[in-house]
Order: structure tokens, then sequence, then C-alpha cells
């Protein structure tokens, strides 16, 4: 069990095949310097919220910590929907991509970028 002082200090987990593919793509993207892995929220989707993951440069509001050597930052107003997410990369045969397992989601839709909380 993960206690709150946890949380605060690593709101999120990043798998390890998440990681691998993070620092894949931010090798052959050019990531610039002092940019962030970006994880957020925003309105939307067809559950009610999507998920944000991309690179970014802080911002004002942002916390900040580091999974494994990744940069990462959130806006502070988005840790009550996404505290304790866990980010996943997959490879399968029907499904590539990154995926959110979000213990504040109470429904997620079938594709599994959006969610209700």
């Amino acid at each position: 069990m993960v206690d709150d002082k946890e949380l605060l200090q690593n709101p999120l987990t990043l798998t390890d095949g998440a990681v691998e593919q993070l620092r894949r793509l931010m090798e052959e993207k050019g990531v610039p310097e002092g940019h962030s892995l970006r994880v957020g929220v925003k309105g939307g989707g067809c559950a009610g919220f999507s998920y944000i993951l991309g690179f970014d440069l802080p911002k004002e509001n942002d916390g900040h910590f580091e999974i494994n050597g990744i940069p990462v930052i959130m806006d502070k107003a988005h840790a009550i929907y996404l505290v304790g997410i866990e980010i996943d990369f997959v490879q399968g045969l029907n499904n590539r991509g990154f995926t959110f397992n979000n213990p504040n989601a109470k429904e997620s839709c079938g594709c599994g970028t959006s969610f209700s909380a």
C-alpha cells in the first residue's frame, strides 16, 4: 500500500515498458533540454475527460517530480483526477500505445483514453 506522503512525492507510476518507450521517444524526437513529460487531463472524450501525455516546458502551477530519470510535470489542479494512476505501454496484436490505469476513474471508455470521475 502506498502512503499519502509517497503519493505526494510520486503521484503516478510509469511501468518499465512506459519508461523504455518514453526514453526512446525523447531520443527520436529530440526533446529539447528543460522539457518534461506532462501528464494531465482535459475536458472531452466520450467519457468526460481525456488524458494529456506529451513533452512540455514547466508552468507556474506545475508539480515536478522524477520517475526513473524521466522528469515529469503535472498541473497541481489535475492531481485530484490522477493521483495513483499507472501509465503503461503495451505492444499487442490489437493494441499498441500508452494505457492508463486510473483508480480515480468511475468509468472509462472502450478506447481507454477518456474517463469520468
